[in-house]
């Protein structure tokens, strides 16, 4: 019988990811189930998404509460009433303390908009834009401690072109957010995700990519 993997997700804002999500799971290419979404902004407009998808929807104000353990303790307390195996992070804008991700040992998930190791933390689209970097990407990872820190499951990569902002860049690396979040999920509920230390192994992966990319192209060859 196929596992149905049981999600609970965590989001600040618009929630375009956690659309992707739930995009992927009602096509039948996810197999997964989202028990609750948590927000901490009663604003959210993933509150609207997961009303015309029937998805449970509970707001926890950070500001409500005067401590971040006491804080992350109620999520803790909602993610496992309702049975959550797994915790996606999409746009969440708080750093997750030890006592968070004791609960969920490499069982959190994060998204970054950047090729992690690389521009950690805010403003990376308008941070890899002024650098002058020639490709930049996104990475999904298990969360840790640290910010955007922890061991990485996969990326993608797109070039930054000459004439790009931090919102045309940003646009691009979002279709491919939307992409490789639902893999990375998909992976995991197969049982294919092995961490050991700060690497990630993918059983019985495929190579997708055996040959360099250049951004510009090269004229000698």
């Amino acid at each position: 019988m196929k596992k149905i993997l049981p999600l609970g997700i965590l989001v600040s804002g618009s929630g375009s990811n956690l659309q992707s999500i739930i995009d992927h799971i009602e096509s039948g290419k996810l197999d997964a189930v989202i028990r609750v979404v948590i927000s901490n902004s009663p604003e959210a407009y993933a509150r609207e998404r997961c009303r015309r998808h029937n998805i449970p929807f509970v707001v926890i104000n950070h500001g409500d509460f005067p401590l971040r353990d006491a804080f992350d303790q109620q999520m803790i307390d909602v993610l496992q009433s309702r049975g959550v195996e797994l915790v996606i992070m999409a746009g969440f804008m708080r750093i997750l303390t030890a006592r968070f991700l004791s609960s969920f040992p490499l069982r959190i998930m994060n998204i970054h908009p950047a090729l992690l190791p690389a521009f950690p933390g805010l403003h990376v689209q308008r941070k890899a834009v002024e650098y002058g970097v020639r490709f930049s990407g996104c990475t999904v990872h298990f969360a840790d401690d640290g910010v955007d820190s922890g061991p990485i499951i996969i990326q993608a990569v797109v070039p930054v072109y000459e004439d790009d902002d931090e919102d045309s860049l940003a646009q691009r690396i979002l279709k491919e957010e939307h992409k490789i979040y639902p893999q990375a999920i998909q992976w995991y509920v197969e049982g294919r995700l092995e961490v050991k230390g700060r690497k990630v192994y993918l059983r019985e992966a495929e190579v997708s990519m055996n040959t360099p990319q250049h951004n510009p192209s090269l004229t000698i060859r």
